[in-house]
């Protein structure tokens, strides 16, 4: 395993870590999820460069959007939780209420 695919693997498990272990704020998963996406954007650019054909060039750049539209649609629940809730702390949301 080359140091470049350990520090990636590295970095989607710790932010994978991050949102198991640490849900005590919706920001706080939102970043790990952020930090997972990232890792998975770069480690795919490098993979694609790798490969040295066309085929795979677009593959980043369709990660990233989709990386894109999740924090957004992320960023939206976040502050609609905080407007209804008054709080982004995952303990006081509760899915049977609504």
């Amino acid at each position: 395993m080359t140091p470049t695919h350990f520090s990636f693997t590295t970095a989607f498990i710790l932010g994978l870590a991050g949102v198991a272990f640490h849900r005590t704020h919706l920001l706080s998963a939102l970043l790990c999820l952020e930090g997972m996406m990232l890792s998975l954007f770069i480690a795919l650019s490098i993979w694609s460069t790798h490969m040295g054909t066309a085929n795979f060039s677009p593959a980043p750049m369709m990660l990233l959007a989709f990386s894109a539209c999740e924090a957004s649609a992320g960023l939206a629940l976040l502050v609609a939780t905080a407007r209804t809730h008054g709080t982004d702390r995952l303990q006081n949301l509760n899915l049977l209420q609504c």
